[in-house]
């Protein structure tokens, strides 16, 4: 992009609240039922039906915010705000205006090796709409639309960022981050695929040193992290063109298009005027004691910044190691229930970093999922470490542990996988293997190193990878000295 513009971003996050039952009815929230099955006059918007605010996503909500560093307002109410828009049937959603729950907290990212706050304006309650099911790819293509109400009325939190983003990259780490926090609490499972996290991204451009906004635009069908961040690289470059050719950015809301990488037009954006906000008649204001609030706070668990600097400072673990071993809570129990077994922290994230995380996203499991459990690596650990298996034949075990969940020890028996040990045996293969080789052995005597290397590959080759490779090195040695 153009050094001549800053960028500018702000993000608005919904996430749903893990209540059994929706925000204003007792109707059920769980995912994949069918069609309109998980319906009632309240969130379908029938004339009369009253709504009644469930306690729980109010607990969830306020965890959320104090978890994000925010202030918990002991006076909040709700509004209508009001659209028409099919998945809508009362044509406005129940939300908060001008007195949120949650307002002023931040969250703090690390990008490039730089730490940098981001603010957040505000986290409001509101109820979710329903679900448009489009004839095709997208609503752009569509010939029709179907709606299904289940999802209608589940509570949502929006985190409405501060406009403090000033790259996609950093766009990326505050999603990232927010998300680690928010299952950390477990007020949201924060499935992406299952719609209950989602993103909308304000973009702008400025000339550098400027300090008045540009036109914002606002992108949606943003589905996963990854899309947030090209499509605002995208935008990025459309606004940075029209301002050089002098053309004027229009303040409207695009779809980002995965397929062909680019943004579209979908309507002007509309302002706050518009929605016609006013007070719900329906509902009394919220009032939340300090009380009710220090009690949310006393349950609050270890949160990802927390753990990060107790994973480097009591478990000795590398800045880098520790970011990716608390990136979810599952994850770093995970560690922490392996390293009680096994003490030795930075063998532990070296596994975990390396195969099960190959393992786990060849298959698109989740670490809670999977049938590697913390005794079981441990075990396995442990084998290596008093020469059982190999470093090499561990590799082979996990992978069938991954895919049977069975004992580590007992698969080394059944596929004969031990390790040979025995230092006659051996000493019997090194001569052979010298013997084959006068080449590569000549070449060693005469300092190249890289030859005992080619000479320890075949030892491991005549074994099937069960030679001790430290005993195999030691016997070379000694052989050719």
């Amino acid at each position: 992009m153009s050094q001549k513009y800053e960028t500018v971003i702000g993000l608005e996050v919904h996430a749903e609240l893990r209540t059994d039952s929706k925000l204003f009815c007792g109707c059920s929230t769980k995912f994949g039922a069918d069609p309109n099955g998980q319906t009632c006059p309240v969130c379908l918007g029938m004339p009369g039906a009253l709504p009644v605010l469930n306690k729980k996503a109010v607990d969830y909500a306020i965890e959320a915010g104090l978890a994000l560093n925010c202030e918990i307002q002991e006076y909040s109410k709700f509004d209508r705000k009001h659209y028409f828009y099919p998945d809508l049937p009362k044509a406005y959603q129940c939300s908060q205006f001008d007195f949120p729950l949650c307002k002023n907290g931040k969250v703090t990212i690390h990008v490039n090796g730089v730490t940098k706050d981001i603010g957040i304006n505000r986290i409001h309650l509101e109820e979710e709409a329903g679900k448009s099911v489009h004839s095709g790819d997208n609503i752009l293509g569509s010939d029709y639309s179907l709606e299904d109400f289940n999802r209608g009325g589940i509570p949502l939190i929006e985190i409405v960022s501060e406009p403090d983003m000033r790259s996609p990259e950093e766009a990326y780490a505050y999603l990232t981050t927010l998300k680690s926090i928010l299952q950390y609490t477990g007020v949201s499972d924060c499935k992406m695929e299952e719609g209950s996290l989602r993103c909308d991204a304000n973009i702008s451009l400025r000339p550098v040193g400027s300090t008045e906004f540009g036109t914002k635009v606002e992108l949606k069908n943003l589905n996963s992290f990854r899309a947030v961040q090209k499509a605002l690289e995208y935008e990025q470059q459309r606004q940075a063109r029209l301002l050089d050719k002098g053309e004027p950015i229009i303040q409207e809301t695009r779809h980002w298009d995965e397929t062909t990488g680019k943004t579209h037009s979908m309507r002007t954006k509309e302002q706050a005027d518009d929605y016609r906000y006013f007070p719900d008649p329906d509902l009394v204001p919220l009032i939340v004691s300090p009380e009710w609030i220090e009690e949310v706070r006393a349950r609050l668990p270890e949160l990802p910044p927390a753990k990060f600097e107790r994973f480097v400072r009591e478990y000795g673990l590398p800045e880098y190691d520790a970011n990716l071993i608390i990136a979810t809570k599952a994850q770093a129990d995970f560690f922490e229930a392996t390293v009680a077994l096994y003490n030795d922290p930075k063998t532990v994230s070296n596994w975990m970093m390396g195969e099960l995380t190959r393992l786990l996203k060849t298959s698109g499991q989740e670490i809670e999922d999977c049938k590697v459990t913390p005794e079981l690596l441990a075990k396995l650990l442990t084998l290596v470490d008093n020469g059982t298996i190999s470093g090499t034949a561990a590799k082979s075990v996990l992978e069938e542990v991954f895919a049977t969940g069975k004992d580590p020890e007992l698969i080394v028996q059944e596929k004969g996988l031990a390790q040979i040990s025995d230092t006659a045996e051996l000493e019997k293969i090194v001569a052979a293997v010298i013997a084959a080789n006068p080449a590569s052995v000549e070449d060693y005597r005469n300092g190249k190193d890289k030859a005992l290397g080619f000479l320890v590959g075949q030892v491991m080759k005549e074994t099937k990878g069960r030679a001790n490779p430290k005993l195999v090195n030691e016997l070379l040695r000694k052989q050719l000295s």
